[in-house]
């Protein structure tokens, strides 16, 4: 005789039958294994402004005046404490989050640029008029500018994507909104900031997968506008000319001092580099050492190695966030992952490429690297983005097959 089994033990009264059941699921969401574009991205981040810290340490080390030779490192080090924890934080953010963030992250950007114009908080160096003081702290507003543009680009350029086949569509309001952003910038004479938000700008239209033939009309104001404000400054034409000059000692004193340091120091460093902290470049020779020059003091500290490594980890950023925008199907995620990472790949390349002498002097710092507190963390806020970009990626591990369940049966 067979006999059926006994029912299951029904939940005291007043507690959730599967309040077990929820708390495992909900656990295993939370420890779930992040996709390898995460990693990627998260330990490139992690390395490089690591990397930075200990380079902004020795290249900060030759002051004059009695100052802490920590000072500077120290100031890097906290925003490297508020970014990174950050990053994390702002990786667990949906993409409705960034979304919504869209248009007041550009409006708040764009009125903290427009700080630059004002009186008593605006400050003015090396010509460009693009940094504010507040409460002892130096910020250059454009750095926000360039991921709040990114996530704006995005929002907009998802909504219309069923309308991107119109002229009209892609111009308006991407088009007048970009440019004015981009014066707010240009006002301050920094040419080097306005080509990455150009960049910026184009990468996005590019990525939202508009036909080529739409970029004439921004690729030719983006180029005017470029051309306009390198001719209307003698400075600039000065710098670029020196890039085609033969004879490096006659713009020795003028135009190519700072270049011409750059390279003698990468020079200087050969294979294996002077070693950590011993750079001649640093003490009074190099302008700017930490800042948009800190790559060539890499490459006099540690040479050719230390340089391969920087590249290295750069490539591995590269390639994870690229890996993000081949994979997803998300248009709003490809857009905004392919921006960002042009922005600070581009910007890699711009800045490497003034210390080699290949593009004049331009003002942009080396992503993660260079010192400068609103740099760093602008680009960690970015990675966060492109973390919570990631893990939106659908999963490549193969399904299990559950066990099937035998009938257990009772014969008396």
């Amino acid at each position: 005789m067979t006999t059926t089994a006994p029912p299951p033990r029904q939940a005291p009264e007043g507690e959730p039958a599967r309040s077990g059941l929820a708390a495992r699921v909900s656990l295993g969401r939370a420890f779930q294994p992040v996709p390898s574009e995460f990693l990627l991205i998260a330990s490139a981040a992690l390395l490089l402004t690591g990397f930075g810290l200990v380079m902004v340490l020795s290249a900060t080390s030759a002051l004059d005046g009695g100052q802490n030779p920590f000072d500077h490192v120290l100031k890097q080090g906290i925003f490297a404490v508020l970014g990174i924890p950050l990053m994390f934080v702002l990786s667990r953010a949906p993409m409705r989050f960034w979304k919504r963030m869209a248009w007041p992250a550009l409006i708040f950007a764009t009125l903290f640029q427009l700080l630059v114009y004002v009186p008593g908080l605006g400050i003015a160096s090396y010509g460009n008029r693009n940094w504010v003081q507040i409460a002892g702290f130096q910020f250059q507003p454009a750095e926000f500018l360039k991921l709040a543009l990114a996530l704006w680009m995005a929002a907009v350029l998802y909504r219309k994507r069923r309308l991107l086949t119109s002229w009209k569509h892609v111009f308006i309001p991407v088009v007048p909104v970009a440019v004015l952003v981009i014066g707010t910038v240009l006002g301050g004479r920094d040419l080097g900031t306005v080509m990455i938000l150009v960049l910026v700008v184009l990468g996005a239209l590019f990525f939202a997968g508009i036909k080529l033939r739409m970029f004439i009309v921004p690729a030719v104001i983006s180029l005017v506008v470029v051309l306009v404000s390198a001719f209307g400054s003698e400075n600039r034409m000065a710098r670029i000319a020196s890039l085609f000059d033969p004879d490096d000692a006659s713009c020795y004193y003028t135009s190519c001092y700072q270049s011409l340091h750059g390279v003698w120091g990468l020079a200087s460093g050969g294979v294996l580099g002077l070693g950590l902290g011993n750079s001649k470049e640093k003490y009074d020779w190099l302008p700017a050492a930490a800042n948009d020059y800190i790559f060539a003091i890499i490459g006099e500290e540690l040479g050719l190695i230390g340089c391969l490594v920087v590249l290295v980890l750069f490539a591995l950023f590269a390639v994870g966030a690229f890996h993000i925008i081949r994979r997803t199907d998300d248009a709003f995620v490809r857009i905004v992952a392919g921006a960002i990472t042009l922005w600070i790949i581009g910007q890699a390349i711009v800045n490497i490429g003034v210390v080699l002498r290949i593009f004049p002097v331009l003002g942009v710092p080396l992503p993660f690297m260079s010192q400068g507190g609103t740099s760093l963390l602008s680009v960690l806020i970015a990675c966060g983005v492109l973390l919570s970009c990631a893990r939106t990626l659908p999963d490549r591990r193969p399904l299990e097959t559950p066990p099937a369940r035998a009938g257990r049966r009772r014969r008396a």
